[in-house]
């Protein structure tokens, strides 16, 4: 029987929030509970479910337990990276706090000055908001009506919001088959055939593969999407940079807490407990070992996918539980490429670059138009204004564009902006020549291998439970060896900072019920 400490709400922004008369007026009395020193814990990853783990169990227990979080890389934060491109702020992985109003990220960014940019000069992704007025073009720089445009976002809005609402057939397992069978309805309804009406209906497809990171949305799960949660209010991106929120969370751990270019290799835990200290082994790549009583781990489902598939990934000894096994494989992860395009400088009177959507005729098929953009929706400057561009690729176009070399890219560019010229095109067709690309690669590092999650067809939200669920299941003997946390593992908030966020402090919780550590809200 563990004891109970009763612990006040207290001061978040402190260095330590247990206050010492408590620590020790109940340490000796935790020492001699679990054998007389302190419960370790080793969290694996440095992302923001496993910051958010080390900052709860710190803030909360204080030096009761001894807490490291060991991270592969040489930085923290996980999908989380703000640099800067042709002079301005860019996201590499997180952009977006999608909803403002109670959402935890937003309320860290305030407290981490996140909210503010560093230098009122730069300029950063999407200051202005999202874009409304899209340049909406066909192939060969078509003009499309305006009415038929606003009548194929309305079908899609609407059958979105049979989706979310899941007023949906039963019999449909894709959120891309029920998308589809809409679209030919109103088309049926209508007698429609026009190839724009399809080229722009599949042009607002793509924007859902890149939200939800889906390479074909039949892979996506109808039943599911109506599960998945946003914040209200305002979505936002952040001018001091998203990478501010997780510096913020590891400013609270004590120093050496963080220990970088540690790559586990492997988790060794024991299923029907351990008798004595010390179930969990913990060994790196280096061929070190360290034993703790439990581990936190955070990688993500792109990692635990390739040791469960192919060995490559993080393993596990014994190899984890079937259901566990069984919830990795049917959950989907994701690959999201986000391509950074520099402007070459040009007049000064030069027209602003076009919020530039792009319907692509299925029947013409330019040969000069690659084929990994074909299933882009849009090449948009960073904000109004902006000499920075941006594309998003998902799945198998992602991957692609990982793998190529940036004088294939930029060639690639420019047959698309030439491509969609409107007539008559000149030298690019008004928009400008690509001086230099950047890109991101979450898909062939191996920290990560791909982006976010979703939930396939074939899963549902109780693989996430199951992936979340401690190990081992059923001992009294050293429970809890093994925790899980990561946003794949938050059945109503995946694929998101807030929802990586979250299951941290869940796992952090469940630690602080286990030794009756009362914990706060943080």
């Amino acid at each position: 029987m563990f004891f109970t400490l009763q612990l006040p709400i207290a001061n978040i922004n402190g260095p330590l929030i247990l206050p010492t008369s408590l620590q020790e007026k109940h340490r000796g009395q935790l020492m001699g509970e679990i054998g007389g020193k302190k419960p370790k814990v080793v969290i694996v990853g440095a992302g923001m479910a496993g910051l958010a783990a080390g900052r709860r169990l710190h803030a909360c227990a204080g030096d009761l337990l001894d807490i490291a979080v060991v991270e592969a890389g040489d930085r923290i934060g996980g999908r989380i990276l703000t640099s800067k491109f042709a002079g301005a702020h860019v996201e590499i992985g997180a952009t977006w706090i999608h909803g403002i109003d109670g959402s935890p990220i937003y309320e860290i960014a305030r407290k981490a000055g996140a909210l503010i940019p560093d230098d009122p000069a730069t300029s950063w992704e999407r200051k202005d908001g999202f874009p409304s007025d899209p340049l909406t073009l066909g192939e060969g720089g078509l003009s499309i009506d305006p009415s038929l445009l606003s009548r194929i976002s309305s079908v899609f809005s609407n059958l979105k919001d049979l989706i979310v609402s899941g007023k949906t057939n039963g019999e449909i397992a894709s959120v891309g088959e029920f998308l589809r069978r809409g679209f030919e309805f109103y088309r049926a309804e209508n007698h429609r055939a026009d190839w724009m009406e399809e080229a722009a209906f599949a042009m607002h497809e793509c924007g859902e593969r890149t939200y939800t990171a889906v390479d074909d949305l039949e892979s996506l799960d109808l039943a599911a999407e109506k599960e998945y949660c946003e914040f209200p209010g305002e979505h936002i991106t952040l001018p001091g940079g998203y990478s501010r929120v997780p510096e913020f969370l590891a400013a609270a751990l004590p120093p050496g807490t963080i220990r970088l270019r540690r790559k586990v290799s492997m988790v060794e835990w024991h299923p029907v407990g351990l008798a004595g200290r010390d179930p969990v082994r913990i060994l790196y790549d280096d061929g070190e070992a360290e034993f703790a009583d439990h581990a936190i781990v955070t990688v993500s489902l792109g990692v635990l996918k390739a040791g469960v598939i192919n060995g490559d990934g993080l393993l596990f000894s014994p190899s984890l539980p079937e259901a566990k096994i069984h919830a990795i494989r049917r959950l989907g992860f994701g690959l999201v490429t986000k391509l950074f395009m520099e402007l070459e400088g040009g007049e000064e009177e030069k027209s602003p670059f076009p919020y530039l959507r792009m319907a692509f005729d299925p029947s013409r098929q330019v040969a000069e138009i690659p084929r990994w953009i074909r299933r882009t929706d849009s090449i948009c400057p960073i904000h109004r204004g902006s000499r920075v561009l941006l594309a998003w690729f998902v799945g198998r176009e992602a991957a692609e564009v990982e793998m190529m070399d940036d004088d294939e890219i930029i060639r690639g560019l420019h047959a698309t902006l030439d491509g969609f010229s409107p007539p008559p095109a000149v030298d690019g067709g008004g928009y400008g020549r690509i001086a230099r690309v950047r890109k991101s690669g979450w898909g062939k590092d191996p920290r990560f291998l791909g982006s976010y999650s979703y939930v396939a067809v074939g899963s549902s939200g109780d693989d996430q439970d199951a992936l979340a669920d401690p190990l081992p299941s059923d001992s009294s003997l050293s429970p809890m060896q093994i925790l899980f946390a990561g946003e794949a593992t938050h059945r109503t908030r995946y694929a998101t900072t807030h929802g990586a966020y979250l299951s941290g402090l869940r796992e952090a919780d469940r630690l602080l019920r286990h030794y009756g550590i009362h914990s706060f809200k943080s």
